[in-house]
This record gives C-alpha cells, structure tokens and sequence, in this order.
C-alpha cells in the first residue's frame, strides 16, 4: 500500500521592512500568483539564490525537463536581496595555526564550492550581457580598524600564499587611497570575489525563465504532500504536482518540519547613507571591504545616477521565530550610525536613508541541510552565514542529486555530515544571544 505523509508550513516568510537594494532600483511587475492546479516534473520552493539556480542548472542538464518555481513573496525581497552583495570565493577561518592536510583539503573544497557559484553566475552574466551594476568581478577588500586586525590580516595573507592563491596586503596610506578614510590600519586585496548588487541579481536571473521553466511570485507553499509516487504542494490559490521537490526556503524548511532542533535562525542588519556628491569622498567611487575580524563591520561604496553611497553592515541576532522587529533594527541601526562615525568622521552628518534585515540559517557544525529529507522532497537549505556562493552551490548540486549527474560539486556536498541537533530550546535560546553577543564584543571596533 501506497503511503503518503503531508507536510504543512506552520508559518510563511515574514521579511519585513524594504532593502535598500530594492529601493535603488525601479519597479518591477511579478510574474503571476499561481491560481490553478499545474503538473510539472520538479517544482522549486524559494526563488532566492539556491532556487533560482537549482532551475537554471535543470533546465541546462535538461531542456525538456518541466519545472515551477514558486516563492511566498515578490523575488528580491527574501534573503538572498538583503545581504551585503559579496560572492567571497575564499573561506573565512582558515588561519595560519595547525594548518594540516585535513585542513588544506576542507580550503580547497570551500574555494571549489565558492568558486563554482562564481562561475555559475559568470556565464549567466556573459551570456546576457550584463553590466557592473549587476555583477561586478572586482575583487574585494578586507580591512582592519586595529593592530590586532592588522596581525590577523598578515596571518591571513601567507595562509593564502601557501594555498597558491594571490592577494596583496596594503598599508594605511594604500588602503586609505581606496577608501578615501585614513581610519583604517591595513588591507588586504583578493582578486577572485564578485560584489554583486543582490537584488538586482536575483531579479535578472528571475527575468531569464522561459518554457518549461516557470516563475509563480506570490505563491506561498502551504503545504507538501511526499509519497513515493510524487509530491502535491497546496498554494493558496492552486496546486503544484511534481514528481519532486526541491526545498530552497534556507531557515524556512523548519517551518516544514524540516531541519527541526537542528538550525539556528539568525539576522544580520544593513544601513544605506543618503546620496553624496563622488568629491565629497576620495578614493575609489566603487568598493566593496569585509573585516579582519569575524562578526566585524563590513563596508561598501556604491555609485548611482543620483550619487554615491555608503553601506554599513554590522550586527547578529537570533531570533527563532525567524523574523525581526521594528526595536532590533533600530538598535543595529543605531550601532551602525556609530560604526559608521568612527570610519568616516568628516562624514557623520551623513544619514542613514534604508535599514533592513536579513535572515541566515546557521547549523551547530556548519553544513547544509542538504539531499533527500522525505520521499520525493529534497533539500537545499541552511547557508551557513555565506549564502551568495554556498545558497548557491547547494542548488546547483541539488538539481545534479535529481537527474543523476555527478561532479566534484556533488561529490563534496555527498561527503558533507548531518546538521548537528542543538540543545533544548531554553539552552539553545540561552546559549546562541551570549554567544552572538560575545563574538561582536571581541570584534570590538573591526
């Protein structure tokens, strides 16, 4: 006898305010709200960065393959439009201490995994021509407010040297070239990552989809029907029949039963300045800067038809219903306000136009809730903190999972453990603030 068990969401994508991103650019018209019963081979849940592309690698591996991607909100406005707009293809903790083979092989495996998101993404913007604005591979800055972040950076930079990869660190009067500040102490230049504007990103991508490839923006994923002769997902005004799904909603997939007791839900916050005149600031008109130390500041200038501007991201907070409030960007805000103060003192009467934040999923021991989590219903979930090129990678290897094609991608991401269960939620809860709390404390003015 054939048995089938439904899976329905307890709660839908809250995201709150606007982006800055989705302010800057014009307006857009959402594909429509699905609003009849559909039969596809694969439908997609989420159409952010690990959705959109586990259709476009379908749809490349299969052209005749049908599939439906369907997200609760208009495309941009998820996580994937909220973040910093960074595709970093180097991994963050490698350091110059107990550096040994195991190590080497987990950092040539995260710049493989990095880089084939980068790449992915590199054809799309070659193939369609688009500009900087869009995809811009420049290359990114890490940048260090203290002697201490300065040492961190050296470290960081023979590490790099040692894994055969370029970089070039900058001194106080380099750095300030670019920057156009004289605040910060050192830099430290990686040629191979991408600074992205998010939104536009997603959107252009979104704006590809042609037969049998479709897009429903609007359509929330009530519930999901697994037996092993296929999948039924309910929306609120039709339903999907797929012979699989692929579940790209990040944090969301516990709202499914999915990742339950394994993942944390944690948001990070971003502030966009008013426009400025270019000669207001010196240095470069277009920079992109992640700190020395994690859980730092991170820096952008970007540069538009009504002037530039300054990004200031900073901020981590654990929120398990997975959606933040009007006091918690309020006080990252006013976090950022300072940040921003002592990293551009000549421009602190600069306002903050747009705050927003965005939501990441974080699991105990850093893998993705990845593959086959019920019969029919995959999985690509849980970035990890890095979801420009992990969100990424994990859709392009989870729509290698269904058609069978393998890869060294696919390979790496089979090899990955299980998320880790936490503590009880009391402990858990308890446990992720301090922790959150302790780390921004130590990254003290980075």
């Amino acid at each position: 006898m054939m048995t089938s068990k439904t899976f329905r969401a307890r709660r839908l994508p809250a995201h709150g305010v606007e982006s800055g991103w989705a302010a800057l650019l014009p307006s857009r018209t959402p594909t429509p709200e699905l609003d009849q019963a559909i039969t596809v081979d694969v439908v997609v849940i989420g159409a952010g960065f690990a959705g959109l592309a586990a259709a476009v690698r379908l749809a490349d591996l299969d052209r005749n393959l049908s599939v439906a991607v369907i997200d609760a909100d208009v495309v941009g406005n998820g996580a994937s439009g909220r973040n910093s707009g960074f595709l970093i293809d180097l991994p963050h903790d490698i350091s110059s201490g107990n550096f040994g083979v195991n190590a080497v092989a987990k950092s040539h495996n995260d710049i493989l995994v990095a880089r084939t998101a980068i790449q992915h993404y590199a054809r799309l913007a070659e193939e369609h021509g688009w500009d900087e604005d869009v995809f811009d591979p420049s290359g990114k800055y890490s940048v260090a407010m203290t002697d201490a972040g300065t040492e961190h950076l050296a470290a960081y930079s023979l590490t790099l040297k040692s894994l055969g990869e370029p970089n070039q660190v900058l001194g106080a009067t380099d750095i300030a070239e670019v920057t156009g500040t004289r605040c910060f102490k050192s830099g430290l230049f990686t040629p191979g990552a991408v600074i992205v504007q998010p939104t536009a990103l997603v959107r252009a991508i979104a704006d590809l989809f042609q037969e049998p490839v479709r897009l429903f923006e609007r359509t929330a994923a009530l519930s999901i029907k697994a037996s092993s002769s296929g999948c039924t997902v309910k929306t609120p005004k039709g339903e999907v029949r797929a012979g699989r799904v692929i579940l790209a909603t990040n944090g969301h997939a516990e709202s499914f039963g999915f990742g339950s007791g394994e993942l944390l839900h944690v948001f990070t916050y971003a502030s966009l300045t008013e426009p400025f005149t270019s000669s207001a600031l010196g240095g470069y008109r277009k920079w992109g800067a992640t700190p020395a130390a994690p859980m730092g500041t991170t820096v952008r200038r970007i540069n538009g038809a009504d002037g530039d501007r300054i990004l200031i991201r900073s901020r981590y907070t654990y929120h398990p219903k997975i959606e933040v409030g009007a006091a918690s960007i309020k006080s990252a805000g006013d976090l950022h306000d300072r940040k921003f103060a002592d990293r551009f003192p000549d421009h602190r009467h600069l306002k903050m136009q747009y705050r927003w934040a965005g939501a990441m999923a974080l699991t105990r021991n850093s893998v993705p809730l990845f593959g086959q989590v019920a019969d029919g219903i995959f999985a690509a979930c849980a970035c990890n903190g890095i979801g420009g090129t992990k969100s990424t990678a994990a859709g392009i290897a989870t729509a290698e999972l269904l058609v069978g094609h393998r890869s060294k991608l696919g390979e790496i991401f089979r090899s990955f453990e299980k998320p880790q269960a936490l503590p009880p939620r009391p402990f858990t809860d308890v446990g992720a603030r301090l922790n959150l709390k302790f780390r921004e404390w130590r990254a003290g003015r980075e």
